[in-house]
């Protein structure tokens, strides 16, 4: 078949990615910025890429007319607190108008389990889109998931950071909320499965694993499955903002994310019937079962995607190719040189730089400005890395993002996605004569950001120099 795969970039479009390649189909991803889809070149030979931001006016013919089958996996619920609902509304009709060029004949949706009578902002989205959707000239497939448990999942990073972190609790109350969990091997089994099935056409889904738990179960849960103990204690007077920083501050998600997340979590998510499950004859993997495989492909290093990556997560909420050329003018430097011995040492270590690698110099420095950036709405350290030796543009990496990756090229470029008065680049490149460039580009606005580039010169002439000699000789 050939399928049309839309939000390709996101954490389920990675995973359903690969398994569609596997099943030999015929795969169309749309993205809003091709440079951004990190596959590697092998995979970006057996894939046809084209952009469209389906936020944007309809534009006809911008979509192939041969396509079977389409996967809608279009959210906006972390870009934005206050009117993502309309974002989510426009992106869907727009999508009807496109597909309506097409000879597409099945139209497959992943929502969220919409079963109370009151649904939040969030989950009411959900079901509006799959309304709108349902006006499409297609045949449409809903498939309505709870939370989804799986490596680099921002429901795993959450209850791993609270856990991990914080071996005793002070809870919000809807911690005592109903959830029903799924794995996301179980998500993509169901969401292939029901590829040109014509008995789920124009049929809406409930699915989930095995288990219906608390979130504070949940969490005790993954203590089990690690080894340690934990104590949750519930207070009734933790407000939703209250609750949304206190997710923000401990965990690795956005405060946008954070408030989304926390306004469902008031809603039981527990699906009514096992239908789609009986109807495909899938088994589907329990709660503690989800968390063991997620930290399988941890240790294995094979996290093929993370929620982190998505532009979303960070502080920059457009186009990242505008960033790819660094000012030359009205800016502030700071350029270190070096000669390496080894250049492909060096070279690697470029390409393990952040996570749990580090900056390679002054971390306790790296680790306070995380802080400070957190405190002040930033990202802050705690997204990480999703590889530990690969890198792709579009890919956040702790405050930064990846803008160009280019290891044959020689040559890393960072954008920052903290919080600043101006605009940050950093950049490690290796020239033919085996001389290793780092340069960090700082272009500030107004009187604010001057000051602010003076205030830390003293601290970048240690960072950046150690930074460089031991990126060499590591």
């Amino acid at each position: 078949m050939k399928i049309l795969l839309t939000g390709a970039n996101g954490y389920i479009g990675m995973r359903l990615l690969s398994r569609l390649l596997e099943l030999g189909h015929k795969v169309v991803c749309v993205v809003r910025d091709k440079n951004r889809l990190s596959i590697d070149n092998r995979a970006k030979t057996l894939v046809d890429i084209i952009e469209v931001d389906f936020l944007e006016d309809f534009k006809p013919e911008k979509i192939p007319k041969d396509i079977d089958v389409a996967y809608y996996l279009i959210h906006s619920m972390t870009s934005s607190i206050s009117d993502f609902d309309e974002k989510e509304a426009i992106a869907a009709r727009n999508f009807n108008a496109y597909i309506s060029e097409t000879h597409c004949k099945q139209v497959i949706y992943l929502s969220g389990i919409v079963n109370e009578e009151k649904l939040s902002k969030h989950l009411s989205s959900r079901k509006n889109v799959e309304d709108i959707l349902y006006q499409g000239n297609f045949n449409l497939t809903v498939l309505r998931a709870g939370i989804i448990v799986g490596s680099g999942s921002s429901s795993f990073e959450i209850i791993r950071d609270l856990c991990e972190k914080l071996p005793v609790m002070i809870t919000p109350k809807w911690v005592l909320t109903k959830s029903q969990p799924i794995a996301i091997r179980d998500v993509i089994n169901f969401l292939t499965g029901v590829l040109g099935n014509e008995s789920t056409f124009n049929q809406s889904f409930d699915i989930g694993g095995p288990d219906v738990l608390t979130y504070k179960e949940m969490l005790h849960q993954y203590a089990k499955v690690r080894g340690f103990k934990n104590w949750i204690f519930t207070v009734p007077i933790m407000t939703p903002k209250l609750s949304s920083y206190w997710l923000y501050f401990v965990t690795s998600t956005s405060y946008k994310l954070a408030m989304n997340l926390v306004d469902s979590m008031k809603m039981e998510v527990v699906a009514r019937d096992s239908r789609l499950q009986q109807l495909l004859g899938l088994q589907t993997h329990s709660y503690q079962e989800a968390i063991e495989m997620a930290f399988k492909r941890i240790e294995q290093n094979l996290v093929i995607s993370s929620w982190k990556d998505s532009i979303a997560s960070g502080q920059v909420q457009e186009d990242l190719e505008k960033y790819i050329q660094v000012p030359k003018y009205g800016v502030l430097k700071d350029v270190q040189k070096l000669a390496v011995k080894d250049s492909k040492r060096t070279l690697d270590n470029i390409w393990r730089i952040g996570g749990d690698t580090g900056w390679y110099y002054g971390s306790w420095l790296w680790k306070i400005r995380g802080f400070f950036d957190k405190l002040n709405g930033g990202p802050g350290l705690r997204r990480g890395r999703t590889h530990p030796d690969k890198l792709f543009p579009g890919d956040a990496l702790d405050f930064w993002r990846v803008l160009l990756a280019d290891k044959k090229g020689k040559r890393l470029l960072l954008f920052a996605e903290m919080k600043l008065p101006g605009e940050a680049w950093l950049e490690f490149k290796i020239d033919d004569k085996d001389v290793l460039h780092q340069i960090a580009t700082f272009r500030p606005k107004g009187l604010k950001g001057r000051l602010y580039w003076y205030s830390v010169l003293p601290f970048h002439y240690f960072i950046f120099g150690g930074m460089i000699k031991n990126i060499a000789s590591a």
